[in-house]
């Protein structure tokens, strides 16, 4: 009976390294594959070193190593309870498994159980114990294989590269764009491609498929002969990363949308974040065109000299050769016209709301002017362009509640410009629900210090959410001294669903500002 038993602790624990692989594969590809990336986030997230973690461990080897009757039996059902908990868990981005993934789960696989067998020639008693070991040091394989199988994973991407470089070889006639900025570069690939198509055949790279080899992939499934422009976002943590996309696609035209404090963590300071960005207009051939956004100082204070340049801004107009004015914002959305390179003007009437839309807007209609897109044709496509979905996306609900969607990757001049536009709403209570803004290394604490005063300056009612950006934010909020301001503390996302519930009424507005990925907390 003890060796039936023994058998069913070894399948659980086994079954529960699979759950916990995959989890921990989740958190490793939100984190790009890197292990130091992964190794940070454990770290910060206390995943793996918790005290309620470590307690579980130490009662599951006391009931192996000092065993009585029904002690399997007992540890079985606590990693039952485990595995049950675990697959109950919602995660916000699920893991995909992609043909790197599931070389690394089978890899993992493998090596569990070769440790498994290297344990049972030593003692067959160990095994049980092993396993149980590993699937709480689960993390420590994931780091391991990750990096064994890092040789393979550069030579496959490398094949990739080499057949994307081809395709684009075969198509010297079709021109690239490269977007790239610290916030706004795949709303201004949206607005761009739309205005685009009204004359082109046009190919974009999906989604936030911003990395190397997300422009790979596109080149590679999506690209065909009949294509005349393929518009590649180009996303950056690391210096290097833009002039890596660079040297796969070639552009001729590049936009930088922002160089804001955006991934400090990675870039340590704004300077390097320019310098990053500024690696798309330094890739440009002679005879290529800049597009760059003047309303960030640190674009504007950037010389561009190795090509001919379009400065755009809706507020900085000192040198910009592309602006806005005579915006009025309605109900029904905005207006504005925008004042060309050549001294023409267009105006133009848009369903998209707050002053990022019209910068973003701006650097898509100059790019379309200036690859000959008809002043009606680019009037008639911006009237058309719908809003990017959690990129102040405003949408009505039947109850009559207004909800402005910001969810996606807040930043400090993004979250501003949000923060103006509910502070525009006249109607009923103004909400805004926010766990602030991550990944601005050493002022972490001081930006969401500065957003608490904003939000407390733009809101009636404000939901801050979770824990890692609590204490600056609600120092923010005090420092504003706002009367008849409604603080409201959740810590979780569904826990601000439900307080919201009890609060909210026909006529309010709900601005979602960030939604922070699984690994924060």
């Amino acid at each position: 009976m003890d060796t039936v038993f023994s058998i069913v602790l070894l399948v659980i624990a086994f079954a529960l390294s699979l759950v916990v692989f995959r989890r921990d594969l989740q958190m490793l590809q939100q984190n790009s594959y890197r292990n130091n990336r992964y190794v940070n986030w454990l770290k910060m997230s206390g995943d793996a070193s918790s005290i309620s973690r470590i307690f579980l461990l130490a009662i599951l080897m006391m009931l192996i190593a000092f065993p009585f009757v029904w002690s399997d039996a007992v540890a079985s059902g606590l990693l039952l309870a485990m595995i049950v908990n675990e697959l109950r868990k919602k995660y916000k981005k699920p893991l995909v498994f992609t043909k790197r993934v599931w070389r690394i789960y089978i890899s993992l696989i493998v090596a569990t159980l070769a440790t498994l067998a290297a344990s049972a020639l030593v003692d067959c008693h160990f095994v049980p114990r092993v396993a149980i070991v590993i699937s709480f040091f689960s993390y420590a394989y994931v780091i391991v294989v990750n990096r064994m199988l890092l040789p393979v994973e550069n030579a496959i991407n490398r094949s990739y590269v080499d057949d994307a470089k081809r395709r684009l070889a075969q198509m010297p006639d079709m021109k690239v764009i490269g977007i790239t900025g610290s916030y706004g570069k795949t709303s201004t690939k949206h607005y761009l491609n739309r205005i685009l198509c009204e004359k082109y055949n046009v190919l974009m790279t999906p989604g936030s498929f911003n990395t190397p080899m997300g422009v790979v992939r596109t080149v590679r499934e999506s690209m065909q002969p009949y294509h005349d422009i393929f518009i590649a976002e180009m996303g950056a943590k690391n210096i290097g990363d833009i002039k890596e996309i660079c040297d796969i696609v070639n552009p001729s035209i590049g936009i930088v949308t922002a160089v804001g404090p955006q991934h400090l963590e990675s870039f340590k300071s704004i300077e390097n974040v320019q310098r990053t960005k500024f690696e798309l207009v330094d890739a440009l051939p002679a005879d290529g065109l800049a597009v760059v956004n003047d309303d960030f100082e640190f674009v504007a204070n950037r010389k561009v000299d190795n090509v001919d340049v379009i400065r755009y801004a809706v507020h900085n107009t000192n040198n910009a050769s592309c602006r806005a004015v005579d915006i009025e914002y309605s109900s029904h959305g905005t207006s504005f016209t925008a004042v060309m390179p050549d001294g023409s003007s267009i105006k133009l009437q848009t369903k998209l709301v707050g002053e990022c839309n019209i910068s973003n807007l701006l650097a898509a209609v100059s790019v379309a002017a200036h690859l000959g897109v008809p002043a009606e044709k680019i009037r008639y496509a911006v009237s058309k362009i719908e809003q990017v979905e959690h990129r102040l996306n405003m949408k009505r609900t039947p109850g009559g509640v207004t909800i402005i969607d910001d969810a996606f990757n807040s930043n400090p001049d993004g979250a501003r410009m949000a923060l103006d536009v509910i502070a525009q709403m006249k109607q009923g209570k103004r909400i805004v629900i926010t766990p602030g803004m991550i990944e601005l290394g050493p002022r972490q604490a001081e930006l969401n210090e500065i957003f608490g005063q904003q939000l407390a300056n733009a809101c009636d009612v404000a939901i801050v959410v979770g824990e890692y950006n609590r204490e600056a934010i609600l120092a923010g909020i005090n420092k504003a001294d706002c009367v008849g301001l409604k603080l409201i503390v959740a810590d979780s996302f569904a826990d601000a669903q439900a307080k919201l519930a009890s609060i909210v009424a026909p006529g309010d507005t709900v601005l979602y500002e960030n939604d922070l990925p699984d690994t924060f907390k």
